[in-house]
């Protein structure tokens, strides 16, 4: 039987927290709660980063170090290593966004292969992730999937996307480092799905090493998962899934009712909910012949999982089962799952404090929408307060 008041235990959960570092997360989570807050921080903090204002400091210490490892690899390893005292795993996640040059395309792949590199030394990093976007620009990927011909000088860029992306997996299977694509907007995705199960074609043959993601708010994904599971049996290769909720919800039905079309995104959270546990469900009937990162915050999704792994007599620790968070984020999922011997990484944002606040703005706007969420990160801090005290 599955232990329903698992993530209740918070001494688990913040067993790694100071009582200051405890304080610092009530306080960020307080101020999250608050739309307005959050837009007006929001609007601050871009406003002194634009005007070179010494804020670095300030958002280093509070926001920064809550939600990102650090500034560079190496600033990470104390992270990593407090991470693996407690058998969470790490997933060092590059969070540097919007670049468009071949420079900063190049500079992207050499941060990615470096950390597969990084992971080959340590225990604690059996996994790397990298967006399609960081290694071409969004509008190659989104002409390719409207079908529009490339011009010669295209064809040429799209190759050198395709030989980036052929890099990054190839040393990562020699290494044996399992890589998770992140999913993207709807108007690009085809043409990065198909990259990506290009990729899995070639290095998938024995076992998973590339992962693509779903975005389970798009009421499409259940019908892409099973079509490619099918290819996979087809053809002999095996697939790897990264499953979420999603991240671009609001610009996907503005960009949708703009142009007239049909809005990809599940009609309400409860759709989003079935769907996404619909492909949770699918995916370990399937076990084996799929590979599956279960990237969420959700808790009846991870209780729903450990079911489905219990019924279907799935180890614990069987690799082709991950279970995934953000770093700063729902603790009392990760470490309470990795105490029972459940195979946990948490992703680990990373760069310089500048490069990373879009990530950060991101974070903090998506929990203020979840309103749902913020409240549970409150009421387990204020009862690990509470119990401390005690």
């Amino acid at each position: 039987m599955i232990n329903r008041s698992l993530f209740e235990n918070t001494d688990i959960a913040f067993a790694l927290k100071s009582d200051s570092e405890l304080e610092r997360a009530y306080f960020l989570f307080k101020m999250i709660s608050s739309q307005p807050l959050v837009r007006i921080g929001t609007a601050a903090t871009n406003f002194a980063l634009k005007a070179n204002l010494p804020v670095e400091g300030l958002i280093r210490s509070t926001v920064f170090d809550h939600f990102c490892g650090g500034v560079n690899e190496e600033d990470c390893l104390p992270v990593i290593d407090k991470l693996y005292l407690k058998k969470v795993s790490s997933v060092l996640d590059y969070s540097v966004e919007g670049k468009e040059t071949e420079q900063q395309f190049d500079n992207a792949l050499e941060k990615i292969l470096k950390i597969i590199h990084f992971c080959d030394e340590k225990e604690a990093m059996p996994i790397v992730v990298f967006k399609p976007t960081g290694f071409g620009r969004f509008a190659l990927y989104q002409k390719k999937t409207e079908g529009v011909d490339f011009t010669e000088s295209e064809q040429r860029e799209w190759d050198r996307v395709v030989a980036r992306f052929d890099a990054v997996c190839k040393l990562a299977k020699e290494k044996d480092v399992e890589v998770l694509i992140d999913g993207e907007e709807s108007w690009m995705q085809d043409a990065a799905d198909d990259l990506v199960e290009k990729m899995m074609r070639i290095y998938n043959t024995d076992k998973a090493i590339v992962y693509n993601t779903l975005q389970c708010y798009r009421w499409d994904r259940l019908e892409y998962l099973k079509g490619i599971h099918q290819r996979g049996k087809a053809i002999g290769f095996k697939v790897g899934i990264k499953i979420v909720r999603g991240a671009y919800m609001e610009k996907e039905r503005n960009r949708a009712e703009e142009r007239g079309y049909a809005s990809p995104i599940c009609e309400n959270k409860k759709a989003t909910d079935d769907n996404f546990n619909s492909a949770l469900t699918y995916i370990l009937e399937h076990i084996g012949e799929i590979s599956l990162f279960v990237g969420t915050h959700n808790e009846e999704s991870c209780y729903l999982a450990m079911e489905l792994m219990d019924k279907y007599k799935i180890d614990k620790n069987d690799n082709n089962v991950w279970f995934g968070q953000l770093y700063g984020m729902s603790d009392h999922i990760s470490y309470n799952l990795a105490a029972i011997g459940y195979n946990v990484a948490k992703y680990i944002p990373f760069g310089p404090v500048k490069d990373v606040m879009p990530y950060l703005i991101r974070r903090a706007e998506e929990n203020t929408s979840v309103v749902g969420q913020t409240n549970r990160e409150l009421e387990l801090l204020k009862a690990e307060k509470k119990r401390r005290k005690l």
